[in-house]
């Protein structure tokens, strides 16, 4: 570089700095260098932008697999620091927790209930989505709505998509996966360790985010949870058991905070069975869930979303829509044994005579309602029925008060939900594989309905998939396969009574049976 002498137009003299070849040699390179660094950090800023907000389910093609293992926009989403929704952690986390307790859960998640197809690595209504930064996973329909049937011990599981999940633990899912990620081994290098064994191949950026981010914000959102929920997860008696599910009151502390200590314990017991998913097209405008409390199928969707950890903010309404659709004709699933078609014909007659008027009668799985069903999809009083209190009055007027004021602002704002009084007549469409029987799966096989309630089974097994043709149900008597314990339950306690409805309990005991014979047909 040098500075010359130069006389400007008015003739005064000025420096002039002149650079030489080897200055603008380095200058160019300098240049060069900052547009360089510049294009390389628009990259990396593109690239986080991809990583950090892009949101995008796996998408599946057909309506079946959606069904199964779709995102309904339950994983967690609002921001990585800050996570909204979601129940369960990350795909990579979640792959390795049977091995970070493993004397927890030593048949992995299937010793729960859940079911695995082939060629899957995730159970059926567990669901996976790209959402801030992660592979994500989360609960869809399916997880509760899917159950299983063998002809024999040795036979493989028939896999029926919109049956009861009557083999699903739900509440030990929970325990098991928030007890977990609390657990002392629950930490990075550990975690970390586990997932690159299991062929997470995570690069040194990911393994900062888990280390720095990812592994204690799971943690400390696992910890929110569970203090939320702890009194259904730590009393022994309060027991959903394989099947069952307390709708309501995880909604009330996770959706509106309420402590869960401070209610009544009476009103902390409200387990029922899942119902069945198909068919739903004949049932608009019926009174839905167990006690009648809403009759809107979309309200009644939404609201089973939330039970998933879905919220305003992370529901992907499109692919919920595409399940209603979905399900509106889903077909229920068809008797899959013999039928003594004689005795059935029989048991026609009486079911006209004792049942059609609340349950409408075979021709309901074509969408067919009967002119003279004219109590089916109402609600009947508790001091009428006379089955178990507890699921009825777990829902209370405050309850439905609160959900009308959940999202004022939103579209999702619940209108139709409201206190009854009792419990709704369901139509019994694909009845056989809705075992157990009654709203809180107290009593096994639909033969042991047609006992008055002293004579019903006091306990039994539950969770076993083996089909009991004669009875009509699931059998009862296996306490353990295969190292999995089935859930014993016990008629005794509080929630679980099998007392009341006892219609048709004065039949004799042929034409019991042919009355069960004949809803075999439905």
């Amino acid at each position: 570089m040098s500075v010359a002498k130069t006389r400007s137009e008015d003739g005064i003299l000025t420096d002039e700095v002149r650079e030489s070849p080897v200055d603008q040699a380095i200058f160019g390179t300098r240049r060069k260098l900052l547009l360089l660094i510049a294009a390389v950090l628009l990259v990396l800023a593109a690239l986080a932008a991809w990583k950090f907000l892009t949101d995008k389910p796996v998408v599946y093609e057909s309506a079946l697999d959606h069904y199964k293992y779709g995102s309904i926009g339950s994983e967690p989403g609002g921001s990585l620091l800050q996570t909204v929704g979601g129940l369960l952690p990350p795909y990579r986390i979640f792959r390795i927790l049977p091995k970070i307790a493993p004397e927890k859960l030593p048949g992995g998640y299937a010793s729960l209930g859940l079911l695995f197809e082939k060629d899957h690595d995730m159970p059926i209504g567990v669901s996976r989505r790209w959402r801030l930064g992660f592979d994500q996973v989360g609960l869809n329909c399916a997880s509760c709505h899917t159950g299983t049937y063998r002809a024999a011990p040795g036979a493989p599981p028939v896999i029926v998509p919109g049956m009861p999940a009557h083999q699903l633990e739900l509440q030990k899912f929970f325990d098991f996966v928030t007890s977990a990620v609390l657990d002392n081994r629950f930490t990075a290098d550990n975690v970390i360790g586990l997932i690159q064994e299991d062929g997470g191949n995570l690069n040194a950026f990911d393994r900062y985010l888990y280390r720095t981010q990812l592994i204690p914000r799971t943690r400390e959102t696992t910890l929110e949870l569970r203090s939320k929920i702890a009194e259904l997860l730590g009393d022994p008696s309060i027991q959903w058991g394989a099947g069952r599910v307390d709708t309501f009151n995880p909604y009330k502390a996770i959706q509106f905070n309420w402590q869960l200590g401070s209610l009544p314990h009476s009103e902390l017991i409200g387990a029922s069975d899942f119902p069945s998913l198909w068919n739903q097209k004949p049932r608009v405008g019926m009174h839905l869930h167990w006690d009648g409390n809403n009759d809107s199928v979309d309200e009644r969707n939404r609201s089973a979303s939330l039970g998933t950890g879905v919220t305003p903010v992370t529901l992907d309404r499109p692919a919920l829509q595409r399940v209603k659709d979905w399900i509106m004709v889903l077909p229920p699933p068809k008797y899959p044994f013999s039928v003594d078609e004689a005795s059935a014909s029989k048991g026609a007659a009486i079911y006209q005579k004792l049942c059609v008027e609340c349950h409408a009668d075979e021709h309901f799985r074509e969408g067919v309602v009967a002119a003279n069903a004219k109590y089916v999809g109402t609600v009947v009083p508790i001091a009428q029925i006379g089955t178990d209190p507890y699921r009825l009055n777990s829902y209370t007027e405050k309850f439905a008060d609160q959900q009308y004021s959940l999202y004022p602002d939103s579209a999702d704002r619940f209108t139709h939900f409201r206190k009854t009084y009792g419990y709704a007549n369901h139509p019994l469409d694909g009845i056989w594989a809705r075992a157990p029987y009654l709203h809180n799966g107290s009593v096994p096989t639909l033969h042991d309905l047609l006992s008055p309630g002293k004579d019903r089974p006091k306990t039994f097994y539950r969770g076993y998939d083996v089909y009991d043709t004669a009875k009509v149900g699931f059998r009862t008597d296996v306490a353990e396969e295969n190292g999995r314990k089935f859930f014993r339950y016990d008629t005794s306690l509080p929630g679980n009574g099998n007392g009341g409805h006892e219609y048709g309990t004065s039949l004799s005991e042929a034409d019991k049976q042919s009355l069960v014979e004949y809803m075999k047909k439905f």
